[in-house]
């Protein structure tokens, strides 16, 4: 699958003091690849790598010191993780999964 290939591809390819720019990679990978993802990433971390992604993953965003940047019509300002629109709709989504699937399934 896509989302095996790009694994491969960061843990095979990819080697300390680099950086790496990525689109989306979340669209490729389940939750648990994601978090495994993490990982990998603080492993070149660690190896002197940095790393800048477009992603719209809440999981992806929570990697530790982060600095997240919000691209809006307004321009592009530094965000704090918990006050992203993808942290506070996935938060409201599992505190009230219930209502809102029922309000966007009802005919």
């Amino acid at each position: 699958s896509h989302g095996e290939a790009f694994m491969t591809l960061m843990t095979e390819r990819l080697r300390g003091n680099g950086l790496y720019l990525f689109d989306e990679p979340e669209a490729a990978l389940s939750p648990t690849r994601q978090m495994a993802l993490l990982s990998l990433m603080a492993g070149l971390a660690r190896e002197h790598s940095q790393f800048i992604i477009a992603t719209h993953s809440p999981i992806l965003m929570a990697y530790p010191r982060a600095r997240i940047y919000v691209l809006s019509d307004d321009g592009i300002a530094g965000t704090p993780y918990e006050e992203t629109e993808h942290y506070r709709m996935t938060s409201d989504f599992f505190a009230h999964r219930e209502g809102i699937v029922r309000e966007l399934t009802e005919e």
